[in-house]
């Protein structure tokens, strides 16, 4: 199997972080590759308790490479079931990812900054 220089073999594994909760506002950093087998992880970070209350969400997605549309909308489900209304804020999304976070519907409830 040939690989192009500047491409790898693999992407690696996706994963969330998150980097800052307090009772108003937290920040999740998404990196790698979120396909199927992420899913149940993204949707337990998703809901932790350190998220409940945060008023601003800031969902930090520079290092995020692709995310497939099951987690897109896990996402969706995550922040439209909330208990209580948060400001979601996607940040440094490359254009795959905001294509696919807009065809499950994101773009309804959160703001898209590059």
């Amino acid at each position: 199997m040939a690989v192009e220089p500047d491409r790898p073999a693999r992407s690696r594994a996706g994963s969330v972080r998150i980097v800052e909760a307090d009772g108003h506002h937290a920040v999740l950093v998404f990196s790698g590759v979120l396909d199927a087998h992420a899913l149940p992880e993204l949707e337990e970070r998703l809901l932790d308790p350190r998220l409940r209350h945060a008023g601003d969400r800031v969902l930090d997605m520079s290092g995020l490479e692709r995310i497939e549309l099951a987690c897109a909308y896990g996402l969706l489900r995550a922040v439209t079931v909330a208990p209580e209304a948060a400001a979601i804020t996607v940040r440094g999304a490359r254009r795959g990812v905001v294509r696919t976070l807009r065809h499950a519907g994101l773009d309804a409830v959160a703001t898209f900054e590059s």
